[in-house]
């Protein structure tokens, strides 16, 4: 957090479910399994765990679909190009932390080029093509579109709130996008195990070979 960067002897070990260890400050692409990656992206959750629901707050494993769904739907994408748009918070799964935008500024330069790390062992570990400017721009607006729908429908602001207070620009979309899909009440988190398993379902069928 803005303090001296760690020492080459530094460690910040974490033991995944599947019992394999992986060392936040020096990743490798075989630290996980897939299972490891959809299980800590089901139990990190987004809006600082805030929610208006029930139950579990919003992982960010369903975020994660809803921003590929989201994409699908406005161009037609490549299978790594859609493995990209399920896999680009893929880090926060590995750290179990997603910090909310405004903060993040305060935690220094040591935790984003963390986060860089992770990202670049999963793009690697995944095969995920680089973003072209275009494709950047196109799924920031998902990614924006997903966040002001939460804001409302999940977290419990109004859509003026969303605007003035979290200066989200996007109008917050009525419509969830995974609702039909999966036959699940609109906006409603899913528990972690539910999460998990619908996460790792679409991650496995994206690395299959196209047919």
């Amino acid at each position: 957090m803005g303090g001296p960067a760690p020492g080459p002897q530094a460690r910040a070990w974490v033991r995944l479910p599947s019992g394999r260890r992986l060392d936040l400050l020096s990743p490798t692409p075989l630290d996980w399994t897939d299972d490891d990656l959809a299980t800590g992206l089901s139990r990190t959750f987004r809006w600082g765990g805030h929610s208006i629901w029930p139950g579990a707050p919003l992982s960010v494993a369903q975020h994660s679909l809803a921003v590929l769904e989201r994409r699908r739907r406005t161009h037609p994408l490549s299978h790594a190009a859609q493995l990209r748009e399920l896999l680009h918070d893929a880090d926060e799964g590995l750290i179990n932390f997603d910090c909310i935008s405004p903060l993040k500024p305060f935690l220094g330069p040591g935790f984003a080029d963390l986060q860089a790390r992770l990202a670049a062992v999963v793009a690697q570990r995944y095969g995920l093509p680089a973003w072209t400017p275009g494709e950047k721009r196109a799924h920031k607006q998902a990614d924006i579109a997903a966040a002001a729908a939460e804001a409302v429908y999940v977290a419990g602001w109004t859509a003026r709130e969303v605007r003035d207070t979290l200066g989200i620009r996007a109008a917050p979309e009525p419509v969830d996008v995974l609702a039909a899909r999966y036959g699940e009440d609109a906006w409603r988190p899913w528990p972690p195990k539910i999460a998990a398993s619908r996460f790792a379902a679409e991650l496995l069928r994206l690395q299959a070979p196209p047919s």
